[in-house]
């Protein structure tokens, strides 16, 4: 598990930078944050999460593991904004290294929960019925919201106050190309 949350959090933490050096590639927009908005932090955290979670089905598929996985990325989804919204309260702006320590705290975090319901007893068939049923909803909107980003303050760029791929600072709305680092962890 240490291992995974390892990868987990350096293949993330890469992910932040991989649509600037890419060279602004669709594609690769797809998985790789694109602006600096809450929701494009914790897409950086689902992608190794789910590319983890194939990994995890050929080695360890057991016990409830659907529905570890699910609770694994809901996690993410809720932690992230949670954290950075809670402590941006207080502080009005986002601190680099808090925000990092946050996304590591929730892939931990995620992990250690996803592990926790797996190692459980078999909770029964409707479990993971459930946990199949939600991560595929999370893989759609997970799919769908870097190119039809909805008008939500969790999507909003704070420097470009733009969404999703509109929200890159090297769109063409009138800001110069220039990537500056206040992040929404």
């Amino acid at each position: 598990m240490i291992l995974e949350i390892i990868i987990i959090c350096l293949v993330g933490t890469l992910l932040h930078f991989t649509y600037e050096m890419s060279n602004h590639n669709k594609l690769v927009a797809y998985f790789s944050a694109v602006n600096e908005s809450t929701w494009e932090h914790v897409k950086i955290a689902l992608t190794p999460t789910f590319i983890y979670a194939i990994v995890d089905y050929f080695l360890l598929n057991g016990n409830n593991f659907f529905f570890g996985k699910f609770i694994c990325l809901l996690t993410i989804i809720i932690m992230i904004p949670l954290l950075f919204y809670s402590y941006s309260v207080f502080t009005k702006k986002s601190i680099l290294p808090i925000d990092v320590t946050c996304f590591y705290v929730t892939i931990t975090t995620s992990q250690i929960l996803s592990n926790y319901i797996m190692k459980l007893n078999d909770l029964g068939n409707i479990y993971n019925v459930v946990g199949i049923m939600g991560i595929i909803v999370i893989f759609i909107m997970y799919s769908l919201y870097s190119y039809f980003t909805p008008k939500n303050f969790i999507f909003k760029d704070p420097i470009t106050k733009e969404y999703g791929l509109e929200g890159h600072p090297c769109h063409d709305h009138g800001h110069k190309h220039s990537h500056k680092h206040n992040h929404n962890h």
